[in-house]
This record gives C-alpha cells, sequence and structure tokens, in this order.
C-alpha cells in the first residue's frame, strides 16, 4: 500500500469544490462522468462534489437479485463496485473525481477516505471505525437493555476508477430517515445495521453541520496530512461475529472497487425496474 503520509493526487494543484445541494441522481452522475473526462485528459482539476440526493436506490455491478427491492421500486444500475444501497435527504454524498497519482493504489483511496470519514465522526463524539473485510465505517455491536444490537454502518464507500480518475465515493447518513433500506439487503450484508449520526449522538445532526468537517477531513486525507491509521472497531465474542478470512478481505476489495483499463469509455447508467414474486 502507498504511504499515507503523502499525497494520493497526482496534482499538486488545489481541488476545487462543488457543494450541490439536493440534486437528481442521473444528473449528478452526469456531472461525475464530464469532470472525470476532462480530468484525465488533463484540462480539469481534482474536484470534489457535495450533495444529497432525492430518495434512490443505485445498485452496483455485484448486486444480487436477492439484494434489490421486493416490491417493484426502481433502481438505478451503476457502474461503480460494491452492492445496492439508497441514497436520499438527509445523507451527504461526496464524489471525489481525483486523479490519482502512480502507481495507482486504489485500497489506499479507500482507505483514505474512510479514514477521513471516521475522522469526523470521532470529532462529533461517535466510536467508531473499520470492519475487517468490509469497506465503510462501522459503529461496534452493543447491548441496550439486554439486547444485542449489531454492528451498524454509518458510512458507505462505493467507488470506480477510470483512466486512474476517481468517480462515485461515499455517503455519509446524517438524519436520513433509514425506512429507505428497509426494501433491500444494504450492501449485500445481512448481519448488521444500518444507522445515522443523529441516531447514534441522540441529536439532529444535519448534513449542512457536517459538510465544511467533511470538505477538509477528505482533502487531507487525500493529500496525506490526515495518514490512515489502524482504526478496526472492537469485535465482541466469537458468537457475534463471523471471522473474516484471507479470501473475504480480497472479495470485499472486488466488490466496493471496480479498476477499469485505460482505454475504456464510461457507461451511462442504465434505469431498470426490477419484480420478484
Amino acid at each position: 500500500m502507498r504511504s499515507t503520509t503523502a499525497s494520493a493526487r497526482s496534482s499538486s494543484q488545489p481541488m476545487s469544490v462543488e457543494v450541490l445541494g439536493r440534486i437528481d441522481y442521473m444528473q449528478a452522475w452526469q456531472h461525475q462522468r464530464t469532470l472525470a473526462t476532462a480530468r484525465a485528459d488533463g484540462v480539469g482539476p481534482d474536484t470534489l462534489l457535495l450533495l444529497e440526493h432525492p430518495a434512490v436506490y443505485t445498485a452496483g455491478r455485484r448486486t444480487a437479485p436477492e439484494d434489490r427491492p421486493v416490491d417493484g421500486t426502481p433502481v438505478i444500475d451503476v457502474d461503480r463496485g460494491g452492492k445496492i444501497t439508497w441514497h436520499g435527504p438527509g445523507q451527504l454524498v461526496g464524489y471525489p473525481i481525483v486523479k490519482l497519482a502512480e502507481p495507482v493504489d486504489v485500497v489506499s483511496y479507500v482507505r483514505r477516505i474512510e479514514e477521513a470519514l471516521i475522522t469526523v465522526c470521532t470529532d462529533l463524539g461517535l466510536t467508531c471505525g473499520r470492519v475487517e473485510g468490509r469497506s465503510g465505517v462501522w459503529l461496534p455491536a452493543a447491548s441496550v437493555d439486554g439486547r444485542r444490537v449489531p454492528e451498524r454502518k454509518v458510512a458507505a464507500i462505493g467507488v470506480r476508477v477510470q483512466r486512474g480518475v476517481t468517480l462515485h465515493g461515499f455517503a455519509l447518513n446524517c438524519n436520513a430517515a433509514l425506512n429507505g433500506f428497509d426494501n433491500i439487503v444494504p450492501c449485500g450484508i445481512h448481519d448488521a445495521g444500518v444507522t445515522t449520526l443523529s441516531r447514534e449522538l441522540g441529536r439532529d445532526v444535519t448534513v449542512g453541520e457536517v459538510t465544511p468537517a467533511v470538505t477538509e477531513a477528505v482533502m487531507a486525507a487525500l493529500d496525506g496530512s490526515l495518514p490512515v491509521t489502524f482504526k478496526d472497531i472492537e469485535r465482541t465474542t466469537r458468537d457475534d461475529i463471523e471471522r473474516t478470512t484471507r479470501d473475504d478481505i480480497e472479495r470485499t476489495t472486488r466488490d466496493d472497487i471496480e479498476r477499469v483499463t485505460h482505454d475504456s469509455a464510461p457507461q451511462a447508467p442504465e434505469f431498470t425496474t426490477t419484480r420478484f414474486g
């Protein structure tokens, strides 16, 4: 893995930041593609897009049929790694469009994004970190009133790298209504939950509140001034966890990252409706 005290970016020029508010997923996806093409061609800057989406499901390339909504809810199939997830109001979505330094190290890039989000959540007062073999930011399992609460994901990550440029990115649940996750298996993970900053902190945490901190942390992580550290969450007993093998770790890397060769062209998402039963 590339040293995370060095910049992950090929450019030393400042990143551009665009705070877009609430924007349709397809509109944002087209904007990503335009920026990524320009960056790969050497005529545009590294850019961080920060936004919210109206409620929508997006499915990565490894989404299984049984992970999809069972009620016929439309799903947008996209070319990122990972599986199905939900985006909606109250969730801060970030799309870093960055030309990575050579040699391209996509796993290191994902770890940097995790580090940035872990830092923001920790500064807000959460105990959180990584789970071995799974991307994103997690809270440890806990016992509440004698009831076991499983590990919960507060931030998800799914990326694509094409011509050395990153697309897609992360989603941090701030004060989102989580009922959108009820009809799917989020990220294809059956044995864990999803949560929000607001639920865990017991107060309303808005997208607007965390956007400045997320911006600063992501830029610091990519430039190397916020190095990746060991922040795996403490897991409980053998009954509470499933031990992860090296094959699991490698499979997760394939799930969450889609590498594309230099001469591949970006593919537009397809809008599909899936029904079961």
